[in-house]
């Protein structure tokens, strides 16, 4: 399959999602070897020569709007790119992993309160620093949110924002209200002037339905909906759940006031009002047999109760593919694999030519899910292909994922071949080599040990195999501060590689200079 480039960088992969203004695709940046997201503005969506004027303007300003807010919150901008014809417009962003607020939300089980605050407050965060700008999103709603893998909350899609002053106002200004009808503010549903204090509007929408698991108003189709917003009164949050804090309660119905002017001030009051709910620095994490907890979702109260807390490594990361039994593969499937692994064999190799790790091992990593169900998960190809995308981790410098696919292909290796085969000691050599990069020193030693003593039986101290491993476990005792028994180690390996490498090679010189600086250490 040919994949679409745009301005010769960035590779569209797949789609991800689609809206009114066009489509989300997860890329990779050929330069820089990373995923992005690319956002496409819809060709379908502009019907005359004004109209693609009119998005090009858009476009640009979106594209250094966005760029300006400079919150973690917001996604960063890397590129913006303009074709010469209006379906050419492209806005190049941070890729986000994350779970959308959406699917946390239900009238079963809504979250706990502190989730609610938490969620509340950093949304509040990002529109203070939006609104500085100022910019308004607009469109502020559950699902243009996201919760990072450490409980950081994302707002996207500020595409539709404005910087407010006159000469930019027009540009948007097309008589009819740009938002959506669930979490639109009176003023935006009336076509009247929009302020940052429409976003609070919107964000008494979310808080009510964080802490109900309903939408405030339930009419019957957009009109339904613009009426109540405009006429209705909330249901107090109370009379639905019991539990809401009375000041809670009322700063949900502050936000969501029919008059701009008898909302909070900004978004800063709104998150000094939500303080008091958010749990302090040091504090446990809620019961993990909390029922309102969603399972397995980030959890957003983190921040507060860990601010600027290191990264926490998981106990053992899983590996990209599980062991199966193979199954037998008519001709016509076996054929048709085996083109899909051939083509991500050269598609790797000519990844890896231009230095863009990431994608080469992502490219092998598709075409071992898309192949392993077929062929087996012990299937040879399969494991040469696993094997294949662990090394080019390893040569990128991702030690993390390497190791748990090193430690799975071992095991791998170890049942079908046996443990002594050269494919699981080599295996088991890359997870060794992978525990001393992040620091696992203990173990290192004894998995390089392990592979040393086999390879000592088979071609003897001098195979290259051999001295490689000598050097890391002579290295690695330094690092564990067994320094004797290190020079016990590397003494004989620089004899034996002057004779074999002589006293010009590289590894030969640096061995020797490392006993140099032993030595004068010792005098």
């Amino acid at each position: 399959m040919r994949i679409r480039k745009v301005a010769e960088r960035y590779e569209l992969i797949e789609e991800i999602s689609s809206g009114g203004m066009g489509t989300v695709w997860r890329g990779y940046d050929a330069v820089l070897d990373r995923e992005v997201a690319v956002k496409l503005i819809r060709a379908d969506a502009v019907s005359s020569k004004a109209q693609a004027e009119e998005f090009a303007k858009r476009f640009r300003r979106e594209a250094r709007v966005t760029a300006r807010i400079g919150h973690h919150g917001v996604p960063q901008v890397h590129d913006a790119v303009l074709d010469h014809t209006y379906d050419r417009l492209y806005l190049v962003m941070e890729y986000v992993r994350g779970t959308s607020l959406r699917t946390l939300l239900t009238p079963k089980r809504p979250l706990p309160i502190s989730w609610a605050a938490a969620i509340a407050a950093q949304i509040a965060t990002v529109l203070s620093h939006a609104h500085a700008i100022p910019v308004v999103h607009r469109d502020l709603k559950p699902d243009n949110v996201l919760i990072a893998a450490g409980g950081t909350v994302k707002v996207l899609d500020f595409g539709i924002a404005t910087i407010l002053r006159t000469d930019a106002t027009r540009l948007t200004a097309t008589g009819n209200p740009i938002g959506t009808s669930c979490y639109m503010s009176p003023e935006q549903i009336m076509c009247a002037q929009i302020t940052p204090h429409s976003d609070l509007y919107a964000l008494g929408c979310v808080l009510h339905e964080l802490l109900s698991g309903k939408p405030v108003f339930d009419g019957d189709g957009d009109y339904a909906l613009m009426h109540q917003h405009v006429n209705a009164s909330p249901q107090p949050l109370r009379a639905a759940r019991s539990d809401v804090p009375p000041d809670l309660e009322l700063l949900t119905l502050d936000l969501l006031a029919k008059s701009s002017k008898h909302r909070p001030a900004n978004a800063y009051e709104v998150y000094e009002r939500l303080l008091a709910f958010l749990p302090l620095p040091g504090s446990a994490p809620p019961s993990v047999d909390d029922a309102a907890i969603p399972i397995g979702a980030p959890d957003p109260t983190l921040l507060y109760r860990r601010p600027n807390a290191p990264l926490q490594r998981s106990a053992k990361p899983s590996a990209a593919v599980e062991d199966d039994v193979p199954v037998a593969l008519s001709s016509h499937v076996d054929t048709r694999l085996c083109e899909v692994i051939r083509v991500a064999y050269d598609k790797s190799a000519q990844l890896l030519d231009e230095e863009r790790y990431t994608q080469a091992a992502d490219v092998l990593q598709r075409a071992i899910a898309q192949s392993a169900a077929a062929l087996g998960k012990k299937s040879p190809r399969i494991l040469k292909m696993r094997t294949r995308r662990a090394a080019i981790l390893i040569v990128g410098g991702d030690y993390q994922r390497a190791l748990p696919e090193f430690d799975s292909l071992t095991d791998a290796y170890s049942r079908t071949l046996g443990s002594t085969s050269p494919e699981a000691l080599e295996c088991l050599q890359e997870a060794a080599h992978c525990r001393a990069e992040l620091g696992q020193a203990t173990a290192a030693l004894r998995q390089f040990q392990q592979v040393l003593t086999h390879v000592r039986a088979a071609g003897g101290d001098a195979s290259p195999t051999a001295l490689d491993l000598r050097r890391s476990i002579g290295v690695l005792l330094l690092s564990e501060g067994k320094t004797l028994e290190a020079v016990s180690f590397l003494q004989p390996l620089y004899d034996d590689l002057l004779l074999v490498q002589g006293p010009q090679d590289e590894e030969t010189e640096e061995v020797g200079n490392i006993l140099a600086r032993l030595h004068f250490t010792e005098d």
